[in-house]
């Protein structure tokens, strides 16, 4: 029996029994055990308390100890929305923003996710791995223990089907979960500009019966929003997805109100993504659903957009989850420790609202919540340990400056 004890853990974070969704209030009562220790039985937690209780472990012939000096414990990070698959990168239109030109406008000039389209065309299916590989490997090493990547750069049948294939060997060739998303419909390709109907047409009869037949995806996404896709084009896409066994999700309201919640309701997403156009109808219709709503701060850090509302929306009993939006675009970086630090400081949520926004939260919001986002006794090992800090707060406050000591993925330690 290969057991591991984590001993002098000053503070052991996000303590449950029911992995529960947590909504409005409850997200933030974090439970926590001072003074505490975990064992770890092959990939699992078997047991944790505090130093008072230890006496019930002494008997049990530990194989290793790892000594978390007083760092705090807590689950690895649940990153539910990422286009981590992608080819080369955009600093070019980071300066054209720095020079005044809107993501809107560089997307009309053939830049934005058409840029990467092009890319992705020129790159090759093994070259595209490698890159991606990389920078899955960079973010668990910045404590993200499960992941979902989208496709969405292809915007033709045979590049989404690459990029899908890619995920598929990242999911074969990393031991975290992660989970698939097709986003063919990410942008209308130029020579459909000017109907894009057909190409919602060639979304429905070619790439989701193909992306089906190779069992790429887990879910399907859809970009309804301000001079992308409709609702009307969006609950078609759905429902075509949806009949070939692939759960909805949505970028919904990151440019204005668009109707994607609305229609993220009606479909019965798992989760509705950016919302930074989000008033009183949106809200009210989120309340009437089991919808999670999906907050990408950096991206509006990134593009000086404005933010969701989230203040507003947990004071509506909302759950919120918190994701990186790791693209080379709006949010070139999956650190999931500077979206907490972006979560207090311009979401206006409290550190222990993004803690559980950015662990069980999350971990809902890519059905993975039996498994991860919390200390529970039978769940996975993917946990953090911190260097020596004086409080939870002190994640979200630190921004830029990593307070992260190790990561464990499956009880062992990740190098």
């Amino acid at each position: 029996m290969m057991l591991t004890l984590i001993k002098n853990i000053k503070k052991l974070i996000t303590v449950s029994k029911n992995s529960e969704l947590k909504k409005g209030k409850e997200m933030s009562k974090v439970s926590s055990i001072d003074d505490a220790w975990l064992l770890i039985e092959k990939n699992k937690i078997k047991d944790f308390g505090s130093i008072n209780d230890i006496n019930r472990i002494k008997k049990i012939k530990i194989i290793k100890t790892i000594d978390a000096e007083e760092g705090m414990v807590l689950p690895c990070w649940c990153d539910s929305h990422t286009h981590i698959v992608y080819s080369g990168s955009r600093e070019k239109e980071f300066v054209d923003r720095i020079n005044g030109l809107s993501y809107e406008e560089i997307a009309k000039n053939g830049g934005g996710i058409l840029n990467s389209s092009k890319l992705i065309k020129k790159t090759s299916e093994e070259n595209l791995f490698n890159q991606s590989i990389n920078r899955v490997h960079e973010v668990i090493k910045l404590g993200t223990g499960c992941l979902e990547i989208k496709s969405g750069y292809g915007l033709e049948t045979d590049q989404e089907l690459k990029m899908l294939r890619v995920i598929k060997q990242i999911k074969e060739n990393v031991e975290i979960p992660i989970k698939s998303t097709f986003l063919g419909a990410h942008a209308i390709p130029t020579k459909y500009k000017h109907d894009s109907d057909k190409y919602v047409k060639k979304i429905i009869s070619e790439m989701i019966p193909k992306v089906a037949e190779e069992n790429l995806a887990d879910y399907i996404d859809v970009f309804c929003d301000r001079g992308f896709f409709n609702p009307k084009q969006t609950e078609r896409i759905l429902e075509e997805g949806i009949k070939f066994g692939m759960k909805p999700k949505i970028h919904a309201n990151e440019l204005d109100f668009s109707g994607g919640i609305q229609v993220g309701v009606k479909m019965n997403a798992i989760s509705v993504d950016h919302l930074e156009f989000t008033g009183e109808k949106e809200i009210n219709a989120l309340k009437k659903s089991k919808t999670i709503s999906t907050l990408l701060p950096s991206t509006a850090f990134f593009l000086g957009l404005k933010y969701p509302p989230a203040r507003k929306m947990i004071n509506s009993n909302l759950p919120i989850a918190l994701a990186s939006d790791y693209n080379p675009g709006s949010s070139p970086s999956g650190n999931m420790e500077f979206i907490i630090s972006l979560g207090c400081l311009k979401l206006k949520m409290t550190p222990e609202e993004c803690i559980s926004a950015a662990t069980i939260n999350g971990a809902h919001a890519m059905e993975l919540q039996k498994d991860y986002g919390t200390i529970e006794i039978g769940k996975r090992a993917n946990l953090i340990i911190t260097k020596k800090i004086p409080s939870l707060s002190y994640i979200g406050y630190k921004f830029g400056n990593s307070v992260i000591k190790k990561v464990l993925i499956n009880g062992k330690i990740y190098k």
